[in-house]
């Protein structure tokens, strides 16, 4: 399996966060492992599948808004990563409901979640700003 986290972490074995391509790579990542060992039932079944789908999103609307062709372009990619970040917050709520044993390691991607979300409102806000 390739993963990138090894070789980010420090020699105090944290992971660098100023990266944002690789925090919201990481993020995708650790929201997958998370959910592997989520027990199956027809409720987090969907849960599952909308997780993934907005977590991993994140990163990949982040790297479509890193190569952005105009501001506006980038603003509205940023956006999409505000909205799915936002989104993953809903969905890991809704997985602590569902599966409470996940509650934890829920609130702890929660966390993580809610972090990448408000970077993204203030990367939008001080493009407002820069106007």
């Amino acid at each position: 399996m390739w993963e990138l986290c090894d070789a980010m972490e420090s020699s105090s074995g944290d992971r660098k966060k100023f990266d944002l391509a690789e925090r919201t790579a990481l993020f995708g990542e650790d929201v997958i492992r998370f959910l592997k060992k989520v027990k199956e039932t027809s409720i987090t079944r969907r849960l599952i599948d909308q997780l993934v789908g907005c977590s991993t999103s994140v990163g990949a609307n982040y790297a479509e808004a890193e190569d952005a062709q105009s501001k506006k372009d980038f603003r509205h990619k940023i956006s999409i990563c505000r909205k799915e970040s936002r989104e993953a917050l809903y969905f890991l709520r809704m997985m602590a409901a569902a599966a409470p044993e996940t509650a934890e390691r829920g609130r702890e991607l929660w966390r993580e979640a809610k972090e990448l979300n408000l970077i993204f409102g203030a990367i939008l806000r001080k493009g407002d700003n820069s106007q």
